[in-house]
């Protein structure tokens, strides 16, 4: 694990010190609710133990990345959004978005999603 040894805000709601509400979890991964939903479905999928970007998750552990794909999909099921599509985005970094420096998947759906990236200029 790099970065500081400081308990982030994801450790927390996955220890319950934070309430947050919980869509799924097991034994490597926990799922909530997103607090600022980006659209109808925004669920966060975080591995139980704290790796700070997907990159180094996949370095450090390809199956524990594998399980955090696999509840994202899981998710997708449980909040019935499978048929009519869904994404999932890691945000690695400051320049990507990444806030909380602990990884996680964003699933998204439960409606039309457009491009993401850069806004268009007018």
């Amino acid at each position: 694990m790099s970065g500081s040894d400081a308990e982030t805000l994801f450790e927390r709601i996955v220890g319950g010190e934070i309430p947050a509400d919980v869509v799924y979890q097991d034994e490597t991964t926990f799922a909530f609710r997103d607090v600022r939903p980006q659209a109808r479905v925004h669920v966060l999928v975080v591995p139980r133990k704290r790796y700070r970007n997907v990159a180094e998750l996949a370095a450090a552990d390809p199956q524990l990345l594998a399980d955090v794909v696999a509840s994202a999909r899981k998710v997708a099921e449980l909040e019935g959004i499978v048929e009519s599509g869904y994404r999932v985005v890691f945000n690695t970094d400051g320049d990507a978005g990444q806030t909380v420096f602990h990884v996680h998947a964003h699933v998204l759906g439960g409606e039309p999603l457009g491009l993401f990236g850069a806004p268009d200029e007018d």
